[in-house]
Order: structure tokens, then sequence, then C-alpha cells
């Protein structure tokens, strides 16, 4: 996430609904009467939209050639015994298209076995019957063989019979095959042109692809859209302006493609013109625009453009709301979340996997772990990336044992975990410093499951034997690990080090982590903070000034906390806020009550060579410190105080929260860059251990 402004507004979080309350608690589970809130509209400005009029509507996330469009034009054309339709017995036509339907409708349920049957049974065929199940072979994984079987059985072939036996080669990564096919197919059109060229593309063979569409006969639309969208997909925009550029005809899925490329590459400008320059937006389009504002950092430009999509009446699809559901989790912004759960509500995509999906990881990430297993309990349809949201959900909360209950769980019900199921297996583990688990299924990943580990996997192995104080363990695992250590590693090896004080070990990771990247601010700050808890002043400074010779930049701190739908900033030290004489006046009322009831400063936590005094003063005025004595005042009791942090929060104010929540008797939920931490009656529930 980018530095945020002082104070932000999310469009003062103004209800993207008009009828929505934002400031009023709902019910959206199943023991809730029906919402009557659950469907508004809004009255708003949306400038830089078109009118409705001038929007299609689109559901594809692709845009390259599908290989499900080859059907035939004139069905009729061929029949097995070279007779055509119109010399047939009316009833027996009758009987063949009957036929061919339910042949078309068992492919489509994917039933090849009740395709077959019918196909057997049928007296009288037709080419299409043919293709029919033809395209039903060419979908099923690995079965080239009986494709081509079939294909060589077809009394009278024609063009769109050759065309799916091509896109079964494709689909099937037989490149070799596909070319020497393509060279004898006896006709082409422009569809078999267009096939070859997305296959080709699919498989990395841009070169070949852009030749063969240079020596097409004639292209369509879809011929640009395919090899624009392929050098999209491969990272090549340069070339794929260039061709946009060419294109007689600018297309919303060409257009679409080279918005989704300057997305991609960072360059939000020129999608965002890009975008404004189309005579049609589909929503297509627009999911992309939301998609990328999101992915660069900009949830609150997605967030807009989505309230603008809203406001004319667009309805939005499940990539729409998951989009913007994600950029409510990296806003931390939950009263926003929760307006779109209220639209969601009465909306048949309320049973979307994908969005409740979204929705369930939107309150794990904004701290709100009970309504998320609410709504995991009531989904109807849960796959594997719900089941992994969820344990990932508890993992960041330190809930080790639910995390993995519910991975037990998944076990029972014959859902097979993937590499990401284990990452947040491994991330419970860690959290809750379950070492000899975390050490099990570590194991289990490859011989049970069949699951390779990957760098995330072994640092989550390195965090958990580090902060457990297993510092010898930790190098061993780096040094048998099968692959080049990723810089996260070590940093996570450095991070143990500051917390059991292990200089020597230290300066190893550090080294290590600059060696892969000597630009990495986090090998010289948690370094210079090892020296600095153990009153190294000279080293400090050593390393400081090594930071500022390589133009090495620290990621400043900051915490933020939501108010009345406003999120206020602060840094440390901060100065800016409006507010700022009334936080300190609390603090300082805060400080006096909490050492009274035994709180003394941690000032190794003071990375300054001053004075006690002065460090006591520099603690105090930590980001989330500042952060908590507003929301005290602003936050009505009752109501938890959510705050959020870029960074780990330290120890003394881990020590300060846990004082402030036993005395002024609140709850107070902290969310930095590795977990959450829920405070309650003067303890924390991650017992200490982070």
């Amino acid at each position: 996430m980018k530095f945020l402004r002082r104070k932000r507004s999310l469009f003062s979080l103004v209800p993207i609904f008009s009828q929505t309350k934002h400031h009023k608690k709902h019910n959206f589970f199943s023991t809730s009467k029906s919402n009557p809130d659950a469907e508004g509209s809004t009255q708003c400005s949306a400038d830089n939209f078109p009118p409705s009029s001038s929007v299609t509507s689109g559901n594809s996330s692709t845009y390259l050639v599908p290989t499900n469009n080859l059907k035939p034009t004139m069905p009729w054309a061929k029949t097995v015994r070279s007779n055509s339709s119109e010399q047939l017995d009316p009833h027996v036509r009758d009987s063949i298209v009957s036929c061919n339907r339910m042949i078309t409708q068992y492919v489509r349920m994917g039933d090849l076995e009740s395709a077959l049957r019918v196909f057997n049974d049928m007296s009288v065929k037709t080419t299409v019957t043919w293709n029919s199940l033809l395209a039903a072979y060419s979908r099923e994984p690995g079965s080239v063989r009986d494709a081509r079987q079939l294909f060589d059985k077809i009394p009278e072939p024609d063009v769109f019979s050759y065309n799916i036996m091509l896109a079964c080669y494709l689909r099937n990564l037989d490149i070799k095959t596909a070319r020497a096919f393509f060279k004898q197919m006896p006709i082409k059109d422009t569809t078999s042109w267009n096939t070859m060229i997305t296959g080709l593309a699919e498989n990395g063979e841009m070169e070949e692809a852009r030749r063969l569409f240079s020596s097409m006969p004639e292209k369509n639309i879809v011929s640009w859209n395919a090899i624009i969208s392929s050098y999209v997909e491969c990272g090549d925009l340069v070339s794929a302006v260039a061709l946009f550029g060419e294109a007689p005809v600018k297309s919303e899925v060409a257009g679409t493609a080279i918005i989704s490329g300057y997305m991609k590459s960072g360059n939000v400008g020129m999608a965002k013109k890009c975008f404004e320059e189309m005579p049609m937006k589909n929503l297509v389009a627009m999911n992309s625009m939301i998609a990328g504002y999101v992915e660069n950092s900009e949830a609150e430009e997605g967030l807009k453009f989505f309230k603008k999509m809203v406001a004319y009446g667009i309805k939005p699809n499940p990539s729409t709301l998951s989009s913007a559901l994600l950029g409510c989790s990296n806003l931390s912004a939950l009263s926003l979340g929760e307006q779109i759960h209220q639209f969601m509500y009465k909306s048949p995509l309320y049973h979307e996997t994908t969005v409740g999906t979204s929705l369930l990881s939107m309150y794990c990430k904004c701290g709100v772990l009970d309504d998320a297993w609410k709504l995991f309990l009531e989904m109807p349809r849960k796959d594997l990336i719900t089941w992994n949201a969820m344990i990932s959900g508890y993992a960041h909360h330190g809930a080790g044992e639910r995390a993995l209950s519910v991975f037990d769980k998944m076990k029972h019900l014959k859902i097979k975990p993937d590499w990401i199921t284990f990452v947040a297996v491994l991330s419970a583990c860690n959290h809750a410093g379950l070492v000899d688990l975390g050490l099990h299924h570590f194991h289990s990943m490859s011989k049970v499951y069949g699951v390779e580990a990957k760098p995330e996997h072994y640092t989550c192995m390195v965090d958990l034997l580090g902060r457990a104080g297993k510092l010898k363990e930790a190098v061993n695992l780096i040094e048998k690990m099968p692959f080049k250590a990723h810089p996260a590693v070590y940093g996570a090896l450095l991070g143990a080090c500051r917390i059991h004080k292990n200089l020597e070990l230290a300066e190893f990771a550090a080294k290590h982590l600059l060696d892969i990247d000597s630009n990495a601010a986090t090998g010289y700050v948690q370094l210079a903070n090892t020296y600095a808890a153990m009153r190294r002043w000279d080293q400090v400074a050593r390393v400081r000034r090594s930071m500022k010779d390589n133009r090495v930049v620290k990621t400043p701190g900051y915490s933020w906390i939501e108010i009345k739908s406003v999120v206020h900033e602060f840094r440390s030290g901060d100065r800016a806020h409006p507010e700022l004489p009334f936080i300190h006046e609390k603090l300082h009322e805060l400080e006096k009550k909490l050492k009274l009831a035994g709180y003394v400063p941690d000032l190794e936590f003071a990375l300054h060579d001053v004075g006690e005094a002065q460090k006591e003063q520099l603690l105090l005025w930590h980001s989330e410190k500042l952060a908590i004595a507003f929301g005290l005042s602003k936050v009505p009791a009752g109501l938890p105080i959510r705050v959020f942090k870029n960074l780990r929060v330290c120890g003394d104010c881990h020590s300060f929260i846990e004082y402030v929540s036993g005395i002024e008797g609140r709850e107070i939920i902290v969310r930095d860059n590795a977990r959450f931490h829920h405070f309650r009656d003067g303890c924390c529930s991650c017992g200490d251990y982070w």
C-alpha cells in the first residue's frame, strides 16, 4: 500500500446505495429477518462515465479466442450418406434435430457417457451430430487419441470438424501435431486461423503467432482481438498498443485488453485514458479498471469507480464485487464492505461462491472474525479457495487451533489441499507457537498430499522455529532448502534474531539478505534495531550511514483508524493531525493511569541514543498509541476500537495497549503487517507470543 494521505475520506464513505445507513449494524445472516435496506439506488455524480445507453454488458474474463465457438452456421449441409436434410423424411429430420440437441446438452453438462449413448442409438447422423460428439471429446483432457479416432470416422467432415480437431490438439499442448494438421487442412476459414494463432500464443509461440497473423488471407475483428490480447498476456504491451493502433476497428475486447496491460505494468494513468477514450464501455472494461486500481494500491480510486458504476444502474457481476471487496480489505474499510454486503444480500450474486469468499476474506481482514465464520457456515457451496480463506483468517488472528480444526474438517470432506492451504496451516502454527504441529504438517505436505514446498512454506517454518528460539534449527532448514533462499526467509530469521538478541546470527542473516537485495530496507532496519536493543549505538549509526550511502529509504510507520466514515492516519511523532493537542492530553492522562497500574515503558524499543525521558516521550507518540487515544474519545462505548498499522507493533506498544484495554474496559483490535491482536480485559489474544 502506498503511503496514505494525512486524513483520507473514502468519498466520506457516503453510502454507495442511497438506502444504506452505514452507522447501523445489520445482520446479514440466516438468523436475521429480511433486510429492507438490502436493495437501493443512489443519487451521485459520475462525471467520467458515459450515458447508460452507451454501456454494454459483458461477462468474459479472457480475451483470447474461445474454442467452444466452433458451431456450424449451416447445420444441415452434410449427412452421413451425402443426403441433404431436405431429402429426409420430416419425422426423421425432427428426430435428428432432437437427438443433436440432447447430445449438445449432455456435452455442456460434461456427461460424455450419456452423449455417446444417444449418438450410438441414432440410425441417421448428420455432420452436426458427429461434430457435437467430437467437441465433447476435444474438451476432455488427454482425449486427443479418442477425438482423432472419431474425427477419422466422420464420413464427410466440414470446416467445423477440422476446427474442433485443431482446437483439441492445441488444448492438449500438442503444438507439433497442430501445426501439421493445420497445414494439411483442405478447407480453412477465419476461425481456423484464429484458433491456430490463439493456440500458438497460449503456448508461448508469439513470434510464430505473429507471422501467421500477418499471412492471414482475411482478418476479422476476432483476429485482431486475439493477437492484441496475446501480446498483453505475454507482457509485450508495446506490440499490443502498436497493433491496437493499426486495427481497423477498435473493439471493446481489444481496448479492455490494453487497459489490463497498462494496469499490470503499473501505468494507471494510461489505463484511465484508454478507458475514457473507449466509445463503448462494457462491464469487463469496468472490472479491469476496478481491479487495476486495487492491484496498484489505489483501492480508494477503485471504490470510487465502483460507486459511479452502480450509480448508473450497471449491475456488477462476481468479478466486480470481488475486486471492490478486495479494495475494502486493503483499506480496512469495514463500513464500506458492509454496504456492499448489504447490496448483495437480496441479489442472486449473494450465493456465488467467488463473491461469498471475497466477502468472507474482507471480514477476516477487517477484524470481524465472527461474521466471517457465520458467512462460511451459511455458504451453500464452498470451493478450495473458500476453505483456504477461512483457515488463513483464523491463522492471522492467532486462532491456531480453530484454523487447524477447519483444516481437519476440510480433509474429512475429502477436499484436497493445495500449496496455499499449507501456507495458511503453517501460518496458523507459527502465530500460535505450535512448533511440533508445524513440523508435522510441513513434512506431510509432500509425503501425504504430493504438495512440493515453496519459498513461502520455508519462510513460515523459519519464522516458526526462529520465534520459538530454535535459531540453529532455522538455519539448518535454510541450508537444506532445495532452491536458492528467498529474501523473505532471511528476513524471518533476522526478525527472530531481534527477538532473541542473537547478534551473530542477525549479522549473518542481514548479510545474506542484502547480498540478495542490496536495497532491502528490512535488512538494514532489523539489524539496526538489533544493535539498538543491545545498546550498540556505534553500530546503529554505522548501519544508518550505510542506508544513506546506498539511498535505501525506510518505509515510514503509520497507523490509521476509521471514525464516522473518515479514515484518520497518524505517523510516529505526528505533528499534522488537527486534534493533536487533545490527543496528547489524552495520552498523558492514560500514561499516568497505566503507571499507577504497573506499566513501565520498555525503553528497549526507543531506537535512538537519547536520554530516558526523551525515550519515554518518543515511545508515547508511537502511531498506534496516537490512534488509540483518538479512538477512545471518538468510538462509542461498547464498540471495539479498530486500529491498523503498516508495520509490526512494537513490544512497548503491545504492553501499553494491554493495560489500556483493562483500565478503560475497551476491546481494542490492532492489525499490524503480520497478524491481528485482540486486546480485552488487560490481555491479548496472542498470549504475548507474536
